[in-house]
């Protein structure tokens, strides 16, 4: 009993930030508030399981909280929706939604997990009583015999949930697997109790909830239909088709809570319009006269949108050769469905790390775009360090190109300022340009050589669409050149608080805007 009910806790625990994630991300304040509340659940719960444990009758007792762990397990993934977006109703945007980041995935962490949570709490201490007393040993032998049991379940739990369960079953089947486990045991204990009424009325609501959580997800909008959805080791990922505005459109979502996507489709490649930040990646190409091979590595390779942009927006007559690390295999299978993604043509490194991977690649690349993103919102910190830039300078060509994908709401963002000021110490002469209609900053750097602004001669793009994405980025308010930080300012592997200056950064947008209304 201990070991399942260790294993049911740790799967739980570790699904219950993939089921808030559309709704409030996974950034480590998520995290934090899951496992704060599942500790203060547990807690309580060996409180109320050692009043328990004094009953006359502790196998009755442990078959009660069993059976009303499994229950509200099962009917989790279907109240998570209505609770969060009671947190966070729908509609809101970004300015205010960042307000209800924090408490609201505390709150509804509350309401959704601790009830079970408590529960499972309580199965330890009845475990122990129920064994001192059946086998009239000492406390040390049988609480030592418990947590033992309870400490292997829990570590079967955390492998099974991250790497079986959530991948292959997905998150409704997750929670209803431990709930029929927690409902099994708790129904056994029932009947050797005498308690065949107690299981059969505990097995109603446990059945509606398996019939509630396989209910699809609400409707999408009229043109706009589902493709595929998967549930990875890392994520919920989903390919959708958007037909609204003409032009057929695929997006590829990850945990999106906010409707935006992380790869883009339309059925001719090249650039894709005012707005996409990949577009940006063709301008190396052309700034540096590109003639014959043009070799490219893109880190976060997602759909692989950017290879299909610079496919159809290069010089004529360059030859392409790409390489592309994506950590999420599901994205990379979704991409080479729906996305127009050919694995033959080009090579496509997935389920490893963008840095570990970067350090088998040759160092003779013309172009590295880092394009990896974590939580929706920022690069992890690993990969936006000033030795990770490092790295990359030392991967590239004499001359060669690091383009930088980061959000933002101005050269002053907190995020925009620290990143760019640790690209700058690796390579002077970089500069930030703002993505039009957009709040994307694309970081240019180059090896030994300046990134040329709209003043230089060589600041020039011939190919389809020039009329529109040139002479935005030729505003004065459009680039600037990147100034290095200090020492303690620099963003590094021991020091990269990426996820505060992330919140600081929507934090001041959120201000920004009040101040103009």
């Amino acid at each position: 009993m201990a070991g399942a009910a260790g294993a049911c806790t740790m799967a739980v625990e570790l699904a219950a930030v993939r089921l808030l994630a559309p709704w409030f991300g996974t950034s480590s304040r998520v995290w934090t508030n899951v496992i704060g509340i599942i500790l203060l659940a547990l807690s309580l719960g060996y409180l109320l399981g050692a009043r328990l444990a004094a009953s006359q009758r502790p196998r009755r007792a442990l078959s009660w909280t069993l059976l009303s762990a499994a229950l509200w397990t099962a009917w989790l993934p279907f109240l998570a929706g209505p609770v969060c977006r009671w947190f966070l109703p729908d509609g809101l945007g970004l300015d205010r939604a960042i307000e209800l980041w924090t408490w609201g995935s505390l709150a509804a962490t509350s309401v959704l997990f601790l009830p079970a949570a408590v529960c499972l709490g309580c199965v330890g201490p009845l475990a122990l009583e129920i064994v001192q007393r059946t086998e009239l040993s000492s406390a040390g032998s049988a609480g030592g015999r418990v947590l033992g049991w309870s400490t292997l379940g829990s570590l079967l739990g955390t492998f099974l949930t991250t790497h079986f369960l959530v991948p292959w079953l997905g998150l409704s089947w997750t929670f209803l697997g431990v709930a029929g486990l927690l409902f099994v045991l708790g129904a056994s204990l029932a009947l050797s109790e005498r308690g065949r009424a107690t299981a059969a009325l505990a097995l109603v609501p446990l059945g509606a909830a398996a019939l509630c959580s396989r209910l699809e997800r609400g409707a999408p909008p009229e043109g706009v239909s589902v493709l595929a959805e998967r549930e990875s080791v890392y994520q919920s990922v989903r390919a959708i088709e958007d037909r609204r505005w003409g032009e057929p459109m695929r997006l590829l979502q990850v945990n999106e809570g906010l409707d935006s996507f992380q790869s883009v489709w339309i059925a001719r490649e090249g650039l894709l319009g005012p707005g996409y930040y990949y577009d940006l990646f063709a301008l190396p190409a052309w700034w540096s006269g590109a003639r014959e091979r043009w070799r490219v590595a893109v880190l976060g390779l997602g759909a692989g949108t950017a290879f299909r942009v610079l496919r159809g927006a290069s010089p004529a007559g360059i030859e392409l050769d790409f390489v592309g690390v994506e950590l999420d295999p599901a994205m990379v299978e979704l991409g080479e469905r729906y996305f127009g993604l050919d694995s033959e043509s080009a090579r496509v490194i997935s389920g490893v790390d963008a840095r570990a991977a970067l350090r088998t690649l040759e160092s003779n690349f013309d172009l590295i775009v880092l394009d990896a993103y974590a939580r929706q919102v920022e690069i992890p910190y690993h990969l936006s360090s000033e030795e990770a830039l490092r790295e990359m300078r030392d991967h590239l060509a004499p001359g060669g190109w690091l383009a930088v994908n980061v959000g933002g709401f101005g050269f002053d963002d907190p995020v925009v300022r620290a990143l760019g000021g640790t690209v700058a110490r690796v390579f002077p002469g970089a500069v930030a340009y703002r993505v039009p209609a957009s709040r994307n900053f694309i970081l240019f750097a180059r090896r030994e050589a300046d990134v040329p602004t709209p003043s230089d001669p060589s600041f020039r793009y011939d190919g389809a669409g020039a009329a529109t994405l040139l002479p935005a980025l030729s505003l004065p308010s459009s680039y600037a050149r990147l100034v290095p930080c200090g020492d303690d300012e620099a963003l590094s592997d021991d020091r990269n608080p990426i996820d505060e200056l992330q919140m600081r950064s929507l934090e001041q947008a959120r201000e920004r805007l009040a101040a103009t209304r």
